[in-house]
């Protein structure tokens, strides 16, 4: 009976030695190209309309967000034919964006972060047109508190921080920087205390969770460390703001710690297990890659992450990714944690590219670490 449990015990400690320890580069660029597969089959004309509750199209934010995610996956596998679906997409929408160049919403302006990547491999001045305008208008007012909600910062940041590095017009970076601390200082969206963001002033106390935790939704602070990635990636390393950047990213990293599932995944609801508690891909992914990325920079100890960010990828890919690429364990569309449920294995979002692109830019970067 004892050499049985002895053997037990060994057994589940390799299983967990095996949970915290990435797979190949293969295996890794195997799921990233299965799950995009998935969406490329599903959708095989980017620009076709997107009807969920109504039509809307296809330049919308969340499948501005899952290009963000194929042009990661590009860098890495520069199949054409992955360059070939980016464009077309472009060309589907005539390079412009969601309620024209007046629009000064953050969701409307993520699409610009595909083009502006597409505009820097081919200099074809349609691709930056519309989104330069867009942010042109919004930069001749002194109006800068539009990003009420932290999602705003992955939609629209990296845009700024494009035009910034592609124009040399450092006026871009400066307005972006401007209106990122209205949003965390003025409208007061960061929790210094937890070092995590309220998604937005309906959730500034006294609202609370059910167990009397502030509510810190999972997918809106990733977006935050999505956005400081990206963010950092493209401005120069002598960028005045940059050291702020850094530095609340470096204390969101290390408040999610402690708040990891021991699953692997992270909760819908950061500091309220109970509160739709389960597993969550989205809100996971960008985490691995805001934490990945952090650990390919020296930014943050590989001894300590790395187990944490293989956990998390290999929950992910053994428990979410369905043999025919569809991701399961995606919250739908919303703002905090009791919106898009249920969130199970076979329950689809209402929308399904988003996650796949928040899956895709923590497989670039997890991708960077493997053997």
């Amino acid at each position: 009976m004892n050499k049985l449990i002895t053997i037990m015990l060994l057994a589940v400690v390799g299983l967990s030695a095996c949970a915290n320890k990435l797979p190949s580069k293969e295996e890794i660029m195997d799921k990233m190209v299965l799950t995009n597969a998935y969406l490329m089959k599903k959708w095989p004309d980017p620009g076709v309309n997107v009807i969920t509750n109504r039509e809307r199209p296809s330049n919308l934010w969340t499948r501005a967000v899952y290009y963000e995610g194929l042009m990661a996956l590009y860098a890495l596998n520069p199949d054409p034919k992955y360059y070939d679906y980016a464009v077309a997409w472009g060309e589907a929408h005539t390079w412009g964006l969601r309620n024209g160049v007046e629009t000064r919403h953050a969701d409307n302006h993520c699409a610009g972060q595909t083009y502006l990547d597409l505009y820097k491999m081919d200099a074809k001045p349609e691709r930056m047109r519309d989104i330069k305008a867009s942010i042109d208008l919004m930069m001749k007012t002194d109006k800068i508190d539009d990003w009420d909600w932290i999602d705003a910062f992955q939609m629209a940041m990296p845009v700024f921080a494009k035009l910034s590095v592609i124009t040399g017009d450092q006026s871009y970076s400066e307005r972006m920087y401007d209106m990122y601390m209205d949003s965390k200082v003025k409208q007061g969206l960061w929790n210094p205390e937890d070092n995590l963001w309220w998604r937005d002033k309906d959730f500034l106390p006294p609202y609370t969770e059910p167990n009397g935790e502030d509510c810190y939704w999972s997918r809106g602070n990733g977006w935050v460390v999505a956005a400081f990635v990206r963010v950092l990636e493209i401005l120069p390393e002598d960028d005045p703001h940059r050291d702020e950047y850094l530095d609340t990213y470096h204390k969101m990293i290390e408040a999610l710690v402690p708040v990891q599932r021991e699953d692997g995944f992270w909760n819908v609801s950061l500091h309220d297990p109970t509160h739709f508690g389960g597993k969550e891909t989205s809100g996971t992914a960008l985490f691995v890659y805001g934490m990945a990325w952090g650990v390919n920079q020296g930014l943050l100890k590989e001894k300590k992450y790395k187990p944490i960010i293989a956990k998390a990828w290999n929950a992910m890919v053994t428990e979410a990714v369905h043999p025919s690429g569809f991701l399961g364990y995606v919250q739908g569309t919303g703002k905090e944690p009791k919106d898009g449920q249920p969130v199970t294995y076979t329950s689809k979002p209402d929308f399904e590219d988003y996650g796949l692109g928040c899956f895709l830019l923590a497989g670039s970067e997890v991708y960077k670490q493997a053997k």
